[in-house]
């Protein structure tokens, strides 16, 4: 046991990808090489309680977790805050060597987590405080992409009080610079929550007034008739892309229903169809995004290959992707050759090696 590398994995969160999370991170505990990590556990309810629990596995998926925590503490110990929650599974001389936060969406993907781990000191996976909310607010990637030369599709940014005060500007402004059907969504949201398809101006406040519960900056965005390629990039400073796959939704887009209730009806296609000198640019704009934005340990980036062109035009990224059983990234990387127990292993020691390299001496 004194050999092992304790892990602590942190799931649930105060988001609107809370359930995503917990299925995600079932998988990853299930999954982890017991040979070589010791795993703690810790779930963080949608009213922001940090629980440590020691329960069966299966029930994290299903939530049922929460009340064998909560009955297995005392009042006070179901009042934890983040520092006792981390304190909790650290006692009897149980240090955490690296935390996983499989945490999607705001309040756990977007930096957040990630500043707390930086002021405790403790490694954990994927993308600092920067990259993290860099890759969560779509609205501030784009500036990013643009710079890089990274080519992208049309878009507006607005925010929660010019939608009431400014609509019929916002309206004029989407008919001129993008047309029907467009795009709305929150700029800072994952999982296509909060996104709609707007087929027409007599749609578009409504969209508006979606996105805007999930977020105080809502993006417009051109509609792409284009097929939907996603990339796999792993690694730190130099970061390394998988082959490419394309979903093709079973709902009019690829919305949460699609991607995480549909039963698995979207069809996924790895390697996808497309000649090799667009996959091979598409892995390196992967990789460019990557290290545009800051990202570190893994991300999964998001393309539209326009239709009839073949024009790539970068989408999103995602520094912390869905790891549920039909999930694209680590099913991109099983096809790249890295089946998904070494992988949640490369990522537990990248976060291990990037931790050491970001030590600064503070004595000067």
């Amino acid at each position: 046991m004194g050999d092992k590398i304790r892990v602590a994995v942190i799931f649930g969160g105060q988001s609107s990808e809370h359930e995503v999370s917990r299925v995600s991170a079932e998988a990853v505990i299930r999954n982890i090489d017991t040979e070589k990590f010791d795993v703690a556990m810790i779930g963080i309810t949608k009213d922001g309680r940090w629980l440590s629990y020691d329960g069966p596995i299966g029930l994290i998926g299903t939530g049922e977790w929460q009340q064998l925590a909560e009955s297995r503490q005392t009042s006070k110990q179901a009042l934890l805050t983040a520092g006792s929650a981390i304190a909790e599974v650290q006692k009897d001389n149980k240090k955490i060597d690296v935390v996983f936060p499989v945490l999607h969406g705001c309040n756990g993907e977007d930096g957040t987590i990630q500043g707390l781990l930086e002021l405790a000191g403790i490694p954990y996976v994927g993308s600092g405080v920067l990259g993290s909310a860099l890759g969560m607010d779509k609205a501030y990637a784009k500036v990013i992409f643009e710079k890089a030369g990274i080519p992208q599709g049309k878009y507006l940014v607005y925010n929660r009080k010019q939608i009431t005060k400014e609509f019929d500007k916002i309206a004029d402004a989407v008919e001129q610079k993008l047309s029907y059907p467009c795009f709305v969504k929150p700029s800072n949201a994952g999982s296509s929550v909060g996104v709609s398809k707007v087929h027409d101006a007599s749609k578009l406040q409504d969209a508006l007034q979606l996105a805007a519960r999930y977020d105080r900056r809502i993006l417009i965005e051109e509609f792409i008739d284009g097929r939907e390629i996603e990339c796999a990039v792993l690694g730190n400073d130099d970061p390394v892309a998988s082959t490419v796959g394309e979903v093709i939704p079973c709902n009019e887009f690829y919305d949460y229903e699609a991607k995480y209730m549909s039963g698995g009806s979207s069809e996924i296609i790895i390697p996808a169809n497309l000649p090799e000198e667009i996959i091979e640019k598409i892995r390196d704009y992967a990789i460019r995004a990557f290290k545009a934005i800051d990202c570190a340990g893994l991300s999964r980036v998001d393309f539209f290959v326009r239709k009839g062109t073949n024009e790539i035009l970068i989408n999103e990224v995602n520094t912390m992707p869905g790891f549920t059983p039909i999930s694209m990234y680590s099913k991109l990387w099983a096809a790249s050759g890295l089946p998904y127990g070494k992988l949640i292993e490369k990522l537990i020691m990248l976060a291990l090696e990037r931790h050491e390299d970001n030590k600064r001496d503070v004595d000067n």
